[in-house]
């Protein structure tokens, strides 16, 4: 029993911090203890450390730390991908290691032992794809075909020049302060694949997400039927219910039968918690990275969006409140001698509501079939892109 709870106890633990890292800057976790655990390990125990360092250390030791912060945080370097490679590596070595002499089982065919490595392979193949591929680089040779591609919009994106590249910005493009390069329909860098997430390579990056998710999943079904193909294959139904007259329901094997596995099959158990929790991980960036596809919106243009939006909501808020303040204003005016009601009046009238509506006008979404398209077959890989004459300077 002291094992299983221990197991309880580091699933939810997992599944916490997880969520926390992750999600817990999410205004639906605003001011839960998820948004308070996400601050401590974004932020809180990065100073405290810090504090540390410098009280035993000195100023040396802080600067030591702000050296590799900058390396880690603010220039390409492989760490994250390292860790990767480490994790899936490991993950697999131990699949082999605890499960693949139950295979083939009652509910698994051998086959799975070489599906499983395909699989794997292809999720390293997109992996790769997705670091070592262009993710459409702005060049002094391909801006004014991009610049045609992407037509600005006036609204988030105006005709303006990279104060770094020196050349003219196109609409959509960003320049990436870690690659030290401007990048068409920059979406975000992505620390994962030592990589900016752009037009080239968006593509990449969603079979990645979509087929590790799908992997994932594989592996928690197959480790599932793995163990459900041992309870098959010992018996254990039988022995309960015969040899220790446990009732056969659901509701009284179920306790006795978690415990054997649990007590039995760890490894196993603590694999198909990691990769369900992973998996959902994965599904959720799967699915919101697809909805900015089909919309044709990039994660730099959501925030460019807000950013706006919010500009123009203050902005009419501020021509309402003018406006309300004119009239209050002119209203005593005539008046001569307003009366105490009529002051109470002026501080009644004076937060008016805004009635002016702000419209996100997204003029590169032109529908979903054409979005998808654009996202699969890039505007740099068609014949059409590399035909556009550049302008002469």
């Amino acid at each position: 029993m002291a094992v299983h709870w221990a197991l309880v106890c580091h699933g939810l633990i997992t599944l916490t911090v997880v969520v926390s890292f992750l999600c817990g800057q999410w205004p639906i976790f605003q001011g839960t203890p998820i948004s308070a655990i996400h601050h401590f390990i974004t932020f809180g125990a990065y100073q405290y450390f810090l504090k540390f360092v410098g009280a035993v250390f000195g100023d040396k030791g802080t600067n030591l730390i702000l050296s590799v912060e900058y390396y880690c945080c603010d220039r390409p370097n492989p760490i994250l991908q390292i860790i990767y490679l480490a994790i899936i590596g490991a993950t697999y070595y131990i699949i082999t290691k605890t499960s693949f002499s139950y295979i083939p089982g009652y509910y698994l065919s051998g086959i799975h032992r070489y599906t499983s490595m395909l699989a794997v392979g292809i999720g390293i193949l997109l992996f790769l794809l997705t670091s070592f591929s262009d993710p459409g680089t702005v060049k002094a040779e391909n801006v004014s075909q991009y610049i045609s591609a992407y037509p600005y919009d006036n609204i988030i994106y105006t005709e303006k020049e990279c104060s770094t590249c020196k050349l003219p910005k196109p609409a959509r493009s960003k320049h990436c302060s870690i690659c030290n390069r401007c990048v068409a329909r920059f979406d975000h860098h992505c620390g994962w694949m030592n990589n900016c997430i752009g037009e080239r390579n968006t593509r990449y990056f969603l079979a990645f997400l979509l087929w590790h998710f799908l992997l994932c999943l594989y592996g928690t079904i197959a480790i599932g039927l793995v163990l459900a193909g041992q309870l098959k294959e010992l018996r254990i139904v039988h022995i309960l219910t015969v040899y220790y007259g446990v009732d056969n329901s659901f509701g009284s094997l179920a306790p006795y039968i978690v415990q054997w596995l649990v007590g039995s099959y760890n490894t196993q158990i603590l694999l198909m918690v990691f990769m369900a929790i992973v998996s959902l991980l994965l599904a959720g960036f799967f699915v919101y990275h697809a909805n900015l596809c089909l919309t044709n919106t990039t994660t730099n243009e959501t925030f460019k969006w807000q950013d706006y939006i919010s500009w123009q909501k203050k902005l009419s808020e501020a021509r309402a409140s003018t406006a309300a303040l004119k009239a209050s204003i002119s209203g005593m005016n005539s008046e001569g001698n307003p009366s105490k009601s009529k002051r109470r009046s002026f501080f009644r009238r004076f937060p008016l509501e805004v009635t002016e509506t702000v419209v996100k006008n997204n003029v590169y979404d032109k529908g979903f079939f054409h979005n998808f398209f654009e996202v699969i077959f890039p505007a740099s890989t068609r014949a059409s892109f590399l035909q556009t004459k550049p302008k002469s300077g």
